[in-house]
């Protein structure tokens, strides 16, 4: 068992495969350059330069030329060099800036996605190995442990970690809803939920306006059949957090349930607005217009519950092909 000052170490493969990762997308995209005119000579120097690791002298040259790229392979090229430079020499408002770039100029490229991941990635690990090396003993390093620990399912050694970070600071926003989180996240969960509520409203005394607390307090109400209890906490949580759609779908839904259907259409409508891809919210929102007499709207909502349903089905089906290596089904 792990004594409880220990620090659990951070991966550091990402860093590894970060440089590797975006010379590959420089070098890919700059072997398409000699099919795409007009080009660049001065770029296509710049990323050669790039790619034999001469980043010092590619960098200023790749910056110069880049507005004045004309073809998109070029371009791709060059903005990937220059992130793989601007890492490589330490400059990272400058990579960040031009990997934005890239994902404005080229939305949904593959290849500047992975290098985005790549990218990202190794910047949180150069964080996180800052707060190691300046802050050792604080309990944000406690709670960045913890957070690893957890998305690797190693919920006892996440559990210690977080109760860690609260006793070098009992007011530390947030660790007692993670702890609560994941006590219902993981297996067993039904035999957790009076531990998590007490783990929720801890974090309530310390964040009162924690909407994501007041939302899980009444999904747990309303699981549990007490309509009436849960229906305050989704209200506080649609005043603490407009934007939070499961809030307010919990909302109408718990105003559906209780025979309220006027109360429940708006509730239902601001979430449809918010997440008009949820089938779900579809599926309530047909059954209030149902109740309301509106039947037009209630066949409408059917539809969009159907069509939303299908596309997130051939969404799924699509990520899981992938995965596997499977080839997309054609149409």
């Amino acid at each position: 068992m792990a004594k409880a000052d220990s620090v659990p170490r951070i991966d550091a493969g990402p860093a590894c495969r970060l440089l590797a990762a975006a010379l590959a997308v420089a070098a890919a995209a700059a072997a398409q350059i000699s099919t795409v005119r007009p080009q660049s000579p001065e770029a296509a120097k710049a990323i050669a330069m790039a790619r034999n690791g001469h980043c010092a002298e590619a960098l200023p040259q790749l910056r110069a030329a880049y507005p004045r790229i004309a073809g998109r392979d070029q371009r791709r090229a060059a903005g990937a060099a220059m992130v793989r430079c601007a890492i490589d020499l330490d400059r990272i408002d400058e990579a960040v800036s031009a990997l934005r770039t890239l994902d404005r100029e080229f939305p949904g490229d593959p290849d500047v996605l992975y290098l985005s991941a790549h990218v990202y990635s190794d910047l949180s690990l150069r964080a996180s190995r800052e707060l190691m090396r300046t802050a050792p003993s604080s309990p944000q390093l406690r709670e960045l442990n913890a957070e690893t620990l957890e998305t690797q399912g190693r919920w006892d050694e996440a559990a210690r970690e977080y109760r860690a970070a609260l006793e070098k600071d009992p007011n530390l926003p947030g660790i007692h809803f993670r702890i609560g989180r994941m006590l219902l996240s993981q297996p067993g969960a039904d035999s957790h939920r009076g531990e998590a509520r007490a783990e929720f409203e801890a974090e309530l005394k310390i964040n009162p306006d924690d909407a994501a607390c007041e939302f899980v307090l009444g999904e747990l109400d309303r699981e549990a059949g007490h309509s009436t209890e849960a229906l305050p906490h989704f209200e506080r949580a649609t005043r603490l957090d407009a934007a939070l759609a499961e809030a307010w779908l919990a909302l109408g839904r718990t105003l559906l349930e209780m025979g309220r259907t006027a109360d429940a259409l708006p509730a239902l409508v601001t979430a449809e607005k918010l997440e008009p891809g949820n089938p779900e919210i579809h599926f309530h929102l047909a059954r209030a217009y149902q109740q309301a007499g509106r039947t037009d709207d209630a066949a409408r909502e059917l539809r969009l519950h159907r069509e939303t349903t299908e596309r997130m089905e051939r969404a799924n089906d699509q990520v899981q092909r992938g995965i596997q290596g499977i080839p997309d089904k054609q149409p």
